[in-house]
């Protein structure tokens, strides 16, 4: 069993026995994903920690939406409950690159783009398949994108 997979079941197991809702749920649904993830395709198998930590980033992207969607129905109840699931979710993932952090890897992956020989609008899939490894998990990719476009705008 990978390392992150089993630190999430001892975290469910602590938070079932401080009778922690919230976080006994949470990590519950997350475990759950992460093992239909691992039974889904041809056969079944073991995730590593970086497709765990993929699929953590996952349901924690849907508890954002799920919580900017209830806000806008005038459902306050619920967004702050998937707010709170997401900031248990956020405990398990690296820590997010501020923007000046990712300008910087981006403006370094656009130079190495152009030094390959790709440049303007059309150098964007070169510049992201530099960038995305470098960020791994630590900006989401629409956000990422945005400031591949930006720079490759400017």
């Amino acid at each position: 069993m990978t390392t992150l997979k089993s630190r999430l079941q001892d975290d469910l197991t602590a938070a079932i026995k401080k009778r922690d809702e919230l976080r006994s749920a949470t990590l519950r649904m997350t475990l759950t994903a992460i093992t239909k993830e691992e039974v889904s395709g041809t056969s079944a198998r073991e995730l590593s920690d970086d497709e765990v930590l993929k699929v953590i980033a996952r349901e924690a992207k849907k508890r954002r939406e799920a919580a900017e969607a209830f806000g806008k129905g005038g459902r306050a109840a619920q967004a702050e409950r998937e707010k709170a699931e997401g900031e248990v979710l956020a405990a398990y993932l690296p820590q997010q690159l501020s923007d000046e952090e990712l300008d910087g890897l981006v403006a370094q992956a656009v130079q190495e783009a152009k030094a390959a020989g790709a440049e303007g609008p059309r150098a964007m899939g070169a510049v992201m398949k530099i960038v995305n490894p470098k960020v791994a998990g630590r900006a989401e990719g629409g956000r990422v994108a945005a400031a591949v476009k930006k720079r490759l705008a400017g």
